[in-house]
């Protein structure tokens, strides 16, 4: 059977945010201590502390926005305990990942210093667990603000003149666990609290994330929504569109955590069979129906789209590489989870109506991680290179796909062959994505570009491997990396190409 995949002009021409194509940095195991910070006096060749190897291979990736502190970790920081002089700052416990001391050395400025090297825009998720309204007021003040005050000075007085640029914020992280075990409804009240003393002091506005669900409670969607307007009666369902109207959105996102994972008996990351390869293709595409799902609360809600749905826990959840500490969440990077990372990206792409940002976690040496590192050696992940190869997408229009493909069986258990989303940039290029999840086969593909333009010419790279477990290692850290794909074939608006086996590729078409 070949597989046809039709690409489709849209009315709408939704944009496909490059937000979406977001990282994650917490203090967690080896991400910020080692990964990132390195110290101004290390022999590994770093900037103001921040490695210099790790910057230049990040920025190759164009990152949109970068999370940072938490994560689990964000409710229990307190980010006073982060400026000034670093011999006189505070030791911590690591309470949520192993009980190690944080000696509190990467801190806001050099968080923001971070994203500067990397043209990126910080997201800052504050503390609503353990943390005061006072102490979160404080922090946006001390950032943003470009007057004279308490804060202001305090910045000033620690080496930074004028102020930073903050776009996001975050009010609290995963209140339903780690940042409280609080009830929707006691957060929902607490969020409303909080965020009124995140005020705006630049011409910048801060744009303000709930937390929302974990996975399918979409109980928690429902209070969140309703509850996220400045009015104080409940309403009926009947009159949601009129009071939405009249009342605006004290939110302008909400996330959502998912990962792919295998609660009841966490896997190895590079030492598996086809079974646990299918298993890892299923949960990862239980992200559409979860994304589907709470949308359709958001859009009772509010069916002008004025909140964004924001992903910013996403990503594979494995074993812990033997002889590592279990709670550093350290784990090798498979093709299983280029895999992983390109379909969620395809799910997002398409989805971008509703999906506005989404952090993958997390960048470095932690669980889903871009780049792994031993010292002074640093490797590039399967998942970092579907990263490089999509960002192409990047505030691309949306270009909707209808795939008629088959299914890869296993067991008495199936899913789609494919796995497609497209999109077309400023100069009219069109790249479409395309996943096969079928380890053992190829498929041919017939991709019809009728009414989109004109083309002449098609090209592609592709990510894949003889095994469905190849990953880079420190000694041999090429094994697996992208190449350009020349077997696909235009004539008349018709590309037709055979993907190979567990394989990602993107194909460009102008």
């Amino acid at each position: 059977m070949t597989s046809i995949i039709n690409v489709h002009n849209s009315e709408k021409k939704e944009v496909i945010s490059r937000h979406i194509y977001g990282h994650f940095a917490e203090h967690l195991g080896r991400c910020i201590y080692e990964g990132i910070w390195v110290g101004e006096d290390s022999p590994i060749p770093n900037t103001r502390g921040i490695r210099n190897d790790v910057v230049e291979a990040l920025r190759k990736l164009e990152i949109p926005n970068l999370r940072w502190p938490g994560g689990c970790f964000a409710d229990e920081y307190h980010w006073k305990d982060g400026i000034g002089p670093r011999e006189d700052r505070p030791s911590i416990i690591n309470n949520n990942w192993g009980k190690v001391v944080e000696n509190n050395h990467f801190g806001t400025h050099e968080f923001l210093d971070l994203c500067e090297q990397l043209d990126t825009e910080p997201y800052i998720c504050g503390n609503v667990g353990s943390g005061t309204v006072q102490e979160m007021q404080e922090w946006i003040e001390y950032i943003t603000f470009d007057g004279k005050s308490p804060m202001a000075d305090l910045r000033k007085k620690n080496g930074r003149e004028k102020p930073w640029k903050l776009k996001y914020f975050g009010i609290g992280n995963e209140n339903w666990g780690c940042g409280g075990k609080m009830k929707v409804e006691y957060y929902a009240d607490l969020y409303r609290r909080y965020q009124n003393f995140v005020r705006n002091y630049s011409d910048t506005p801060i744009y303000k994330i709930a937390v929302g669900p974990s996975e399918a409670d979409y109980h928690w969607t429902e209070v969140m929504m309703r509850e996220g307007t400045d009015r104080t009666e409940p309403f009926p369902d009947e009159v949601v569109t009129d009071i939405w109207e009249h009342h605006r959105p004290e939110m302008d996102g909400i996330a959502l955590h998912y990962y792919t994972r295998n609660r009841a008996n966490y896997d190895s990351a590079t030492e598996f069979t086809e079974d646990k390869w299918f298993d890892y293709m299923k949960r990862t595409l239980v992200m559409e129906e979860l994304i589907e799902k709470h949308t359709a609360i958001m859009d009772k809600y509010d069916p002008e789209k004025t909140v964004d749905l924001i992903v910013d826990e996403w990503g594979t959840w494995f074993k812990v590489e033997p002889g590592t500490n279990p709670g550093f969440l350290y784990q090798q990077n498979t093709l299983r989870d280029a895999l992983v990372a390109g379909i969620n990206l395809n799910i997002f792409n398409n989805r971008c109506d509703r999906v506005h940002m989404a952090n993958v976690a997390q960048m470095i040496n932690v669980l889903q991680a871009m780049i792994l590192t031993e010292g002074e050696k640093i490797i590039l992940t399967p998942s970092y290179h579907v990263f490089e190869m999509y960002k192409v997408h990047h505030d691309a229009t949306l270009l909707p796909v209808s795939v008629d493909t088959g299914t890869y069986e296993y067991g008495e258990d199936s899913v789609p062959i494919l796995n497609v989303s497209a999109s077309q940039d400023d100069s009219g290029k069109v790249h479409i994505s395309v996943c096969n999840l079928d380890p053992n086969h190829s498929e041919e593909i017939t991709c019809n570009l009728e009414g989109i333009g004109s083309f002449s010419s098609v090209s592609g790279r592709i990510l894949t491997a003889e095994a469905m477990n190849e990953h880079n290692t420190f000694t041999d850290p090429n094994r697996i990396e992208t190449k350009a794909f020349n077997e696909a074939e235009l004539r008349d608006n018709v590309v037709s190409l055979t993907i190979p086996s567990k394989s990602v590729l993107v194909i460009e078409v102008q």
